[in-house]
């Protein structure tokens, strides 16, 4: 009887369905419409993993049955806690689940609240389920463990909750106590001990005093919005084409997780898409639409529709100042609501009621936080007087509300006001050029800036607006757009693209250390993607789904340099990639530390050589490519339809037995290399002795070489000499450093640089164990005026003052050239100062010079200073870290060039 009973119950409809109070739970459980909603159980190993909601309370039902405690459904508001309790009674009545269950008895606290004086647990229980009799009622108290008590609305309750100590709560059915307590002694296990409750609340701080176990609500994540609509809508196709538009426009809310927002708006598309007309882009439109919906149904005039908006927003303005979510009904004639209060059906239309509309203790609320607020926005741009601007507006109500601004920025633009405008008449132009105005100002100062948070929400007021031409207006220098963004949620990929497209163009989208960009992100950046000159993503994760959209957006788009070091996409992901790189007009490609192995070999030749491909510049460095990796590699430099120039190897565990492959490609004639990194790979002698045959070849283009830490020593440099002596070297940069050159290495290479022909102007040789007799030499061949070198680093070879002053003696010397040199950590003293200022004042030639590291101490500070200002052509002398104290701080500073 009682389950038959229960089961007919929930069949019959209570209450309106209204457009913004949600479809009736009864409807939703018995029309097919209820989605298994999603839930997280914070009890659980592996927190965060989600599960069915029906799950969860089955399975912890049954483990807390000789429990006592409690199990709390926690959602905000919308995410369906009173569907899943109605639906699980459903299911225990028609036998699905729960069958250790002889009884459930379901209660909404609201009306538990409205029970004067006091009253036994029998009693209420009798009143409340009338069918039964007192005998079965009284058997079904003697087995406490058979029942399953259910609480809707518990953050409704008024009364606090003593704790289990308290003398005020009862142990016996029949005792007589207010509603509270008796609601209260069944949580708390003092009466009835081992019945089951179950409550559904919005999270309270009521809850925290329970010792229950709680499950969180999720609601409606995507794929159950998905279900939902393919549900509402018969048509697959038509279903496909709205839940697309409804993601694209709410996806990125939180308030997307109600299922009774999810059912609104599958209301409104249907509605327009039976009317022929667009569907909404952004949220202010969807209320718009909405709220000239329901002002239709009520049949009035513009005089009195404008009256009733009106009248909301200053209700709506109460609520939000004061946080009461309810207004009596002597509040709602003072707000000038009396006219409205007339029918029911109009108050639904925009309020909730509790309570008999006759009744003085009737109390009412707004649908939703979203409705309050878009109302507020519209009362304030219908009232056109001038007690207050925006700013005064925003900041009464600053902390309180989430969505004002974002409505205030919509209705902003005519055309997604206009169809409220026509049945309320005009906004007030005043306030509307005064939002327009604080906008501006506010997104110049916020642009100029460096918070992210801050310009995303500009971005966002921005989108809502619809206004390309307030973004133009807004995105002016110094306006940044392209700061380094961190985490991006859906919602910012929208604004951030909405910006882009706007502007029609970016210099450089800077996504740097972005995690977790997926699928989904991504393809809303797309078209962004497509306008950005420059796209960053160093150290960013990135799925195989959001290197597919990149990819797409690279061969159709306008991104010249891609910057993916450091994100650890590895070859599949890499292969994804290459999918957009042969149509792509990308010249930089930067893939450093990603993870790649010899693998991707055969996707760079399928790139490289594919003959469409404009790649100048790709850097491989940090990973592991190996010697196979590299020889796949030449094959594609070897083809003449290859363009790269520039190529960067560091660290990519090579070794000499890869060079003759490279060597090889040089000499072709086909390469267009211009550069070449191999810095930190075991190249050693052999291998050096391969790229100096090519360096020979008359169709070697090569003309910057780096060779930091290759495992070389002296026995290399006389291929290389012989290299700079053919007189067809065309190496204008050679970086030698961190080798074991030794003193008769690195004076066969300072002879082979006497030839008149080489046209070397920059030369590393840092680290290099070199000794005083190649100093001298370096200091004859620099004052001899042959060579053409302007810059040269020979910093950590110690050969101290002695050893330096055959380059002061360089310098000083009209046919010395150098306008770069770095002497870092040579053990220079301030005796060497002397000969140092002398030789800088005597060249005309030099601009830098480094003596980062040495031993210099305060004495030196004021020649090095008087230096400084009078050479006026020198840009910088860095003394960085040397033995100068902080008195002689004030001193340098005189000197902006001087780094210290």
């Amino acid at each position: 009887m009682h389950k038959k009973v229960l089961l007919d119950q929930g069949k019959i409809s209570k209450g309106i369905s209204t457009l913004l109070g949600g479809q009736l739970a009864s409807e939703v459980i018995h029309n097919n419409f209820y989605i298994p909603l999603m839930s997280v159980d914070p009890e659980e190993e592996g927190q965060n993993a989600s599960h069915s909601v029906e799950q969860v309370i089955f399975t912890t039902l049954s483990k807390n049955r000789n429990h006592g405690k409690p199990v709390m459904l926690v959602g905000l508001a919308g995410t369906g806690k009173t569907t899943t309790l109605d639906k699980l009674v459903v299911d225990w009545a028609s036998g699905q689940h729960l069958q250790h269950f002889s009884y459930v008895f379901h209660f909404k606290v609201r009306e538990l609240e409205t029970i004067r004086g006091t009253l036994s647990l029998e009693t209420l229980l009798l009143q409340r389920y009338s069918h039964l009799s007192p005998e079965s009622m009284g058997l079904a108290l003697q087995a406490p463990e058979a029942l399953l008590f259910m609480f809707d609305g518990f953050e409704g309750c008024q009364h606090s909750f003593e704790p289990p100590t308290s003398p005020s709560l009862c142990s016996d059915p029949h005792q007589l106590a207010s509603a509270s307590c008796l609601v209260a002694s069944l949580l708390h296990g003092t009466l009835l001990k081992g019945a089951a409750v179950l409550l559904a609340s919005r999270p309270t701080g009521m809850l925290n005093s329970l010792n229950g176990h709680r499950v969180e609500l999720l609601g409606f994540q995507k794929p159950q919005r998905r279900a939902y609509v393919h549900r509402f809508f018969s048509d697959p196709g038509v279903a496909s084409r709205m839940f697309q538009n409804m993601e694209k426009t709410f996806g990125f809310y939180d308030f997307c997780a109600s299922p009774k927002f999810c059912w609104t708006v599958c209301s409104v598309f249907k509605f327009l898409m039976d009317a022929g007309e667009r569907l909404p882009e952004t949220l202010t439109q969807m209320f718009v639409i909405i709220t000239v919906h329901l002002i239709q149904a009520l049949s009035s005039d513009e005089a009195h529709d404008r009256d009733l908006v009106s009248a909301l927003g200053r209700m709506a303005c109460h609520c939000s100042l004061t946080q009461h979510a309810t207004c009596t009904k002597e509040q709602l004639t003072s707000f000038g609501l009396q006219p409205f209060l007339s029918s029911q059906a109009s108050v639904n239309a925009f309020l909730c009621v509790d309570g008999d509309l006759d009744s003085d203790d009737c109390v009412f609320s707004f649908h939703s936080q979203l409705c309050l607020e878009f109302l507020l926005a519209a009362s304030f741009y219908l009232d056109k007087s001038k007690s207050e601007n925006v700013e005064e507006m925003l900041k009464k109500h600053e902390g309180h509300v989430d969505f004002l601004q974002l409505y205030l920025s919509g209705l902003s633009n005519p055309t997604q006001r206009k169809p409220l405008e026509s049945r309320l008449g005009e906004f007030s132009s005043d306030r509307i050029i005064n939002f327009r105005r604080w906008v501006k100002s506010m997104s110049l100062k916020v642009l100029g800036g460096y918070y992210k948070e801050k310009h995303f929400d500009c971005f966002r007021l921005l989108h809502q607006s619809q206004d390309e031409g307030l973004v133009k207006e807004v995105v002016v220098p110094p306006a940044r757009i392209g700061i380094s963004y961190g985490g991006l949620g859906v919602q910012d990929c929208v604004a951030l693209n909405y910006m882009v497209t706007c502007l029609g163009k970016i210099e450089n989208l800077n996504l740097m250390n972005t995690k977790d960009l997926t699928g989904e992100t991504v393809e809303i950046l797309v078209p962004a993607m497509r306008l950005a000159h420059q796209i960053t993503l160093l150290q960013s994760s990135l799925s195989a789904g959001a290197l597919s959209h990149l990819a797409s957006a690279l061969s159709s788009g306008k991104t010249v340099d891609l910057n993916l070091s450091h994100t650890s996409m590895g070859d599949t992901g890499f292969k994804v990639l290459c999918t957009g790189l042969r149509d792509s007009v990308l010249h930089t490609l930067n893939v450093g530390a990603c993870g790649l192995t010899e693998a991707c070999g055969e996707d760079l030749v399928s790139v490289l050589a594919s003959g469409t491909s404009q790649l100048r510049v790709l850097t491989l460095s940090n990973n592991d490519l190996q010697d196979h990796g590299l020889r796949l590699l030449s094959r594609a430099l070897l083809s003449p339809h290859c363009p790269l120039q520039n190529l960067q190897l560091l660290r990519c565990k090579l070794t000499g037995g890869s060079m003759e492959a490279l060597s090889a490609v040089l000499c072709s004639g086909h390469s267009e290399l211009r550069i070449l990194d191999l810095t930190v790979n075991i190249i050693g002698d052999s291998g050096m002795e391969h790229l100096s045959k090519s360096l020979q070849h008359p169709q070697c283009k090569l003309q910057v070489l780096k060779c930091f830490d290759n495992e070389l020593t002296g026995a290399c440099c006389a291929a290389l000499a012989k290299a700079f002596q053919s007189g067809k070297c065309c190496l204008r940069e050679l970086d030698l450093s961190a080798n074991d050159l030794g003193q008769e290495g690195a004076l066969l290479l300072c002879k082979a640089l006497w030839n008149p022909g080489h046209p070397l102007e920059t030369l590393s040789l840092v680290r290099c164990e070199m000794t005083p007799p190649v100093f001298q030499e370096l200091g004859v061949l620099l004052r001899s005026g042959s060579p053409r070198l302007r810059s040269l680093s020979v910093g950590i070879n110690k050969v101290g003052d002695q050893g330096a002053k055959h380059l002061w003696d360089a310098l000083a010397s009209q046919h010395c050239q150098l306008e770069y040199l770095d002497v870092e950590m040579m053990g220079l003293t301030d005796a060497c100062v002397e000969d140092l200022c002398a030789a800088v004042k005597a060249s005309g030639s030099l601009k830098t010079l480094i003596l980062k590291n040495n031993n210099l101490t305060d004495d030196s500070v004021p020649a090095l200073v008087t230096l400084m200002q009078d050479r006026p052509s020198m840009e910088e002398l860095n003394v960085q870290y040397n033995d100068m104290s902080e008195d002689v701080f004030e001193l340098v500073d005189k000197c902006s060039n001087i780094r210290y």
